[in-house]
């Protein structure tokens, strides 16, 4: 855990990632409180917006830092997560994605922290996760403008991106447990 706070912390990108974290209740208050499906999508673009910049600065700038690597994906996830909570009021199945969203997470974040103990380094983000993602806002920007989307499209959506999200969690699950296994296997040579 030292390692997520050596070096660069109070970086461009690290503090996009927090303005991401500060706009979840903006756009929870604009979807569920004001009911304006267009301030929901603009908050929610200017967070992705965000998410984009924060990633090319921090490469561009040489920006990167292991704080970056997890609150980066963690402000992605709980915007995620709170988007499909207030979606669940009007389309139940978005409690699918929902659960396999936090399962998935819950493997990953045990699986990852293991690999970072082992080696010390922190990961970043596989394109499947990015994919994961760009499906999934589609998916909610769609909901929340489309307030009559056919139902056939509705779950056609859901179920695509319910799927991206398993196939992303096996493969980050398996990328975790083969670092930590050459961790392990590489030991005994150091000792």
């Amino acid at each position: 855990m030292k390692k997520l706070f050596e070096g660069k912390i109070l970086t461009i990108p690290n503090l996009l990632s927090c303005l991401r974290l500060a706009l979840i209740p903006c756009f929870v208050w604009a979807y569920l409180v004001n009911e304006d499906p267009r301030m929901t999508v603009l908050l929610l673009l200017i967070s992705g917006l965000s998410d984009v910049a924060d990633g090319l600065i921090a490469r561009h700038f040489n920006m990167v830092s292991n704080l970056g690597k997890v609150l980066d994906p963690l402000a992605d996830k709980l915007t995620q997560a709170a988007m499909l909570v207030c979606l669940t009021s009007r389309y139940p199945m978005m409690m699918l994605p929902l659960g396999l969203m936090v399962v998935k997470e819950m493997v990953c974040v045990g699986t990852g922290l293991a690999a970072i103990d082992s080696t010390g380094e922190v990961r970043s983000a596989g394109w499947h996760g990015k994919v994961a993602t760009v499906l999934l806002y589609a998916m909610l920007i769609a909901h929340v403008l489309w307030a009559d989307i056919p139902p056939e499209l509705s779950l056609g959506l859901i179920w695509l991106c319910a799927g991206m999200i398993v196939l992303s969690g096996i493969l980050y699950g398996i990328r975790n447990l083969r670092q930590i296994r050459s961790a392990a296997d590489e030991k005994p040579e150091q000792e």
